[in-house]
């Protein structure tokens, strides 16, 4: 139970307990009797400030970003290359510390410009870099959904870190595929090691967007 009841209603507040409860419950368990119920209030109560579950997940999203970017200053030296690279290094790691966090991302609208700094920063740079604005769009969005949808595959194997679900066992999957040599092999690089995998995805991207833009 939520000890901060005299603490008024707001939405960042219903956001920061549905985050908590996300842990808990993930995204298909998170309701908003649940969370009600968590902040001691009735269910209708949240509707004051969420006109339904989506509304919420906006919410949610957007302090997600707001905590991710909190404390942390822009390199005005960075490369194109180098703020791409930090900038989904840094949404991975957010995503992943919650439950579902991916999902609950994707697809969400933010509620406000918390964004706006970080975006107008790295279209500079690519801009600056030679791209035209489009194509600074491009590259940016690219890398953005290759981090989410990593993600969402990634917490489908280990929805938090140290979990991991059932179905998922290296070995028997190549036991499962003995028929299928380099099939089974595949399964170690597919559904372990993801850190090394994300950058190394993240390197063949990023190499994509250079080699497409011819930026160096």
């Amino acid at each position: 139970m939520d000890t901060g009841r005299r603490t008024p209603l707001d939405r960042r507040r219903v956001a920061g307990t549905a985050l908590r409860l996300l842990n808990e419950t993930g995204l298909d368990g998170l309701t908003l009797r649940a969370i009600a119920k968590e902040l001691d209030v009735k269910a209708p109560a949240l509707y004051w400030h969420f006109k339904d579950k989506q509304a919420l997940l906006d919410e949610m999203a957007t302090e997600m970003y707001r905590r991710m970017v909190a404390g942390t200053a822009l390199d005005p030296g960075d490369t194109w290359r180098e703020r791409l690279s930090k900038t989904n290094r840094g949404l991975r790691a957010a995503l992943l510390g919650y439950r579902d966090g991916a999902k609950v991302f994707s697809g969400s609208r933010f509620t406000g410009a918390v964004h706006a700094e970080q975006m107008e920063e790295t279209l500079r740079l690519l801009t600056a870099a030679g791209l035209t604005l489009a194509q600074a769009v491009r590259a940016g969005s690219t890398t953005h959904f290759f981090t989410l949808g990593f993600v969402t595959e990634e917490q489908g194997v280990q929805p938090l870190p140290g979990e991991r679900r059932e179905g998922f066992d290296v070995d028997e999957r190549a036991r499962a595929m003995a028929g299928f040599p380099l099939t089974a092999a595949a399964g170690r690089e597919i559904f372990a090691d993801y850190d090394r995998h994300f950058e190394e995805s993240l390197a063949l991207v990023l190499d994509g967007i250079a080699a497409r833009y011819g930026v160096g």
